[in-house]
């Protein structure tokens, strides 16, 4: 028989990110803002299930943000249902309009680059010490580490977290794992000691901060024997990794 494992924090600090059970190295956190030296606004979200074109922007009537639709189909039949997404981003000074949209989605993730255009001769951008108003975040952020994996917050309709497990009426069992960034030719299966490990290394692309890497175990066989990885069925997709782990 093979049972799932319930994902469990890997040190006493917690999980090393709480946006995935999985990420072991790498930027956190479900999204990651950050203004470009040309003063460009670069976001990046994790929408995992979601297709190339499966992602809607529309521009906000004022033209400071910018608000994100994207659809994640129920793509195999043992899926709990289909997700959809929703959030918005954008600017925050007074003193700027978004002039331009650059997005781009592959393998689970989507990319935005706003561009923006002054329209006020008293910029808002700059305080007092030359700080920036704009949306930034650290996606090593201390805080993004802790013993409590968070759902994903731009989720509307579906599973807002990254694991998902199903017992099967033939022993087998299903699992879904969010590997945001993950392309499908990036991530290996093994079988040690019973127990069933999924990794997969996410590039950086654009502008992310650096690449991330996932690691963990995800399913245990009972008598603790091997199977050759071969036997267990995988589907790697759209930042998805989905497995049918077959009994002894």
């Amino acid at each position: 028989m093979v049972v799932p494992l319930t994902p469990l924090p890997p040190s006493d600090d917690g999980f090393y990110a709480i946006n995935n059970h999985y990420l072991v190295n790498g930027p956190k956190g479900f999204s990651e803002k950050k203004i470009l030296e040309n003063g460009d606004l670069f976001v990046r979200i994790d929408f995992p299930g979601v297709p190339k074109y499966g992602v809607k922007t529309f521009f906000n009537p004022s033209k400071r943000a910018v608000a994100i639709f994207a659809d994640a189909p129920k793509e195999y039949k043992y899926d709990s249902s289909h997700r959809s997404y929703g959030t918005q981003t954008g600017l925050r000074c007074g003193c700027c309009k978004i002039s331009g949209i650059t997005s781009h989605m592959s393998d689970g993730v989507f990319r935005l680059l706003l561009t923006k255009t002054h329209i006020s001769q008293v910029s808002s951008c700059i305080v007092r010490g030359g700080l920036n108003q704009q949306p930034c975040t650290d996606p090593y952020d201390p805080a993004l580490t802790g013993p409590v994996i968070q759902p994903h917050p731009c989720v509307n309709e579906g599973s807002e977290m990254a694991y998902e497990s199903k017992q099967l009426q033939n022993g087998s069992l299903y699992v879904r794992l969010d590997m945001p960034g993950v392309p499908k030719d990036k991530f290996t299966v093994s079988v040690n000691k019973g127990k069933v490990m999924v990794t997969g290394e996410a590039p950086a692309v654009s502008h992310d901060s650096a690449s991330r890497f996932y690691s963990g175990d995800v399913a245990r066989l009972t008598n603790l024997a091997d199977i050759p990885s071969r036997r267990i069925k995988t589907i790697a997709k759209n930042g998805v990794i989905r497995l049918i782990i077959p009994p002894l």
